[in-house]
This record gives structure tokens, C-alpha cells and sequence, in this order.
């Protein structure tokens, strides 16, 4: 769990050193701390909190230490990759530097939300909305809850003046896809006693 998390923070670190739009939640955020004159990492920790009333009313069963852990630190743990990478090298600023570096976020991110998940010691506030909606609406597949929910907060990223760019279309419609592949060919296999979360 705590390994997830750091990889989810440096994937999103990643996505943001690209340039091409950040994972819808945490583009939305950005865009919102931006508007609030505010640091990405507090705001989260703000947003979280009241995602996390949503959480314990109909998913009481995903809470769990890695809850606290993701609330609380990926922020942090997302600034300080991101100035790791700005003091190895400047943002790049041509697509074909740009994409390469956008795909490998998303390969980070999938894989970092995928093992903090499947432990099953706690989810995200907002991983755990479309757990939620795929527990409660089991004629819906966790892709298309995940893509709903990502597309929700790509949009509120948009009016909110937020980058939504490449970056955000591949994670809104390709980041389910890819949490899906490392569950089932990875990270489960780690962790035979709990291989279904939902």
C-alpha cells in the first residue's frame, strides 16, 4: 500500500512535468488550487476530507490505513517528485518528448493505484467513489465507473481554467483500462487471499 502510493505520487508528478494535462482528479484539484491561491498538496488534503464523508456513508469497508496514507501524503509525496524531476531537467517542451514521458506516467499512476488498492487496506477518498458505484451497480463494469468518475472531475478542471489536454483524454479513458491490467496480472497475484476488493 505505501509502495502504491508513492508510485501513484510519482506518476502524477510525471503527468504534470509533461505538460500535456495531469489525471482528471488531480488536474481538477490543480486547477481549483490555482483559482484559491493555493498549494496543490493542502488543497487536496481539503478536497479528500470531504470526499471522505461520501466514503464512510456507502463505503465504510474500503477505509483502511492506506485511506489516511493517501489523504494525507500524496500531495506531499506528488511535490516533492515533481521537484526532483524540475532539478534534473527543465519541463519538455516538444510532443515528442512530451508523450513519451505522458505514457509513462500513466503506466506509474495505473500500477501505483492497482497495488495501493489491492492490498485491501484502505482506498482514496476518490479511488474509492467508483469501487462504490461498481459494488452498488453490479451491471456496470469498475472501466466504466472509473471512466465516469475521471471524465467528472476532467470537466470541473476545464471551468475551472485547468489544463485539460492529452494527458487528461489518455487517463479519463485509458487509466481504467491499465489499473485493470495490473490487478489482474500483477498485483493479485502478490496478494492470492485478497484478490477481489470489491
Amino acid at each position: 500500500m505505501v509502495f502504491g502510493n508513492i508510485f501513484l505520487g510519482m506518476g502524477i508528478s510525471i503527468f504534470k512535468f509533461a505538460g500535456l494535462g495531469n489525471d482528471p482528479y488531480s488536474g481538477m484539484v490543480m486547477a481549483l488550487a490555482d483559482r484559491a491561491g493555493m498549494q496543490y498538496a493542502n488543497l487536496l488534503l481539503v478536497i479528500n476530507l470531504f470526499v471522505f464523508v461520501l466514503e464512510i456513508a456507502f463505503g465504510r469497508s474500503f477505509i483502511g490505513a492506506g485511506t489516511l496514507v493517501n489523504a494525507f501524503f500524496l500531495g506531499y509525496i506528488t511535490t516533492f517528485f515533481y521537484q526532483l524531476w524540475t532539478q534534473l531537467a527543465p519541463p519538455p517542451q516538444h510532443l515528442a518528448v512530451q508523450i513519451p514521458i505522458m505514457l509513462a506516467g500513466t503506466v506509474v499512476t495505473g500500477l501505483g493505484v492497482s497495488m495501493y488498492q489491492t492490498p485491501n487496506v484502505g482506498v482514496s477518498p476518490y479511488d474509492s467513489q467508483s469501487l462504490i458505484l461498481t459494488r452498488r451497480l453490479p451491471g456496470i463494469s469498475y472501466f466504466w465507473n472509473r471512466i465516469f468518475t475521471d471524465a467528472v472531475c476532467a470537466l470541473v478542471c476545464f471551468l475551472a481554467g485547468g489544463i485539460v489536454g492529452l494527458g487528461t483524454l489518455v487517463s479519463a479513458f485509458g487509466l481504467g483500462p491499465v489499473i485493470d491490467f495490473f490487478n489482474v496480472h500483477f498485483t493479485r497475484k502478490l496478494f492470492g487471499e485478497n484478490e477481489d476488493i470489491l
